[in-house]
């Protein structure tokens, strides 16, 4: 961290590990000196969701320019463990990105503009025209994320990547979203973006230079069922809060009248 930086930065990044022993150490090195070259004060926060390997130590023990904080979320799930991270943030900009750094950080950049211009939420998009997208992974899971996009337009606001491990918010924005957030597992950035829609936020879509890097925790085979009945509680819930919400605008335009 700079000297004079005051004792509560301006940027919290969590990074969300389960068994990430052996590709922590890169991301968190990689994030470490992009955060440190920035004209503002940053942490990090790793939240090792149940891991059975050296993660938790690994973050316990780091040490580099910027500082690591270690948090433990005991239930399972990739979005149990960001939601988890993004709650025990402070800074008025927040977010959070894999461990693996598969998004390059060069996109960092534009996010934080985007936001100290007055956006509230930005994501990276694998889909967006401008970005540059090297897949190594396997052709069934590019085809899973293709219909998952297609499934969740339409809570989302029309975003064409729900699922780029790259986010960033305003702080507050973020907070309130991940409160909401009840979704553990890979499905949680639908329901995050949803909440955050709720409140006003549209989120703004960046072009990102990504590469499928080995070791992802996601299986096709054994999450695409979970992610299917966590959608379909997910639409269930956002129809709920429309019918909720639509009796009182019906009474506010009766009282105007």
């Amino acid at each position: 961290m700079h000297p004079e930086c005051p004792p509560a930065p301006a940027l919290d990044v969590v990074i969300p590990a389960r068994n990430e022993a052996g590709r922590l150490p890169y991301g968190l090195e990689r994030l470490s000196a992009k955060l440190a070259g920035l004209p503002m004060c940053a942490s990090i926060v790793v939240v090792d969701n149940a891991s059975t390997d050296a993660t938790a130590l690994i973050a316990a023990t780091w040490s580099g320019p910027v500082p690591v904080r270690l948090l433990h979320c005991p239930v399972p799930g990739k979005g149990a463990a960001v939601r988890s991270g993004l709650l025990a943030t402070t800074a008025p900009y927040v977010g959070f990105c894999d461990a693996d750094m598969a998004t390059d950080l060069a996109a960092l950049d534009r996010a934080l503009a985007l936001l100290r211009a007055g956006r509230q939420v930005v994501i990276g998009s694998r889909r967006h025209p401008g970005s540059t997208v090297e897949v190594y992974g396997h052709p069934l899971r590019r085809v899973g994320a293709l219909a998952f996009n297609r499934l969740v337009r339409d809570l989302t606001g029309g975003v064409a990547d729900t699922q780029c491990g790259f986010k960033f918010f305003t702080g507050p924005l973020a907070r309130a979203a991940a409160a909401d957030l009840r979704t553990p597992g890979f499905a949680f950035d639908v329901e995050l973006l949803l909440h955050c829609r709720r409140r006003g936020a549209d989120p703004v879509e960046i072009p990102v230079m990504w590469r499928d890097v080995p070791g992802s925790t996601f299986s096709v085979r054994r999450h695409a069922a979970g992610c299917l009945r966590d959608l379909a509680r997910i639409h269930a819930d956002a129809r709920h809060l429309t019918a909720a919400r639509r009796p009182r605008a019906v009474a506010d335009e009766l009282g105007a009248g």
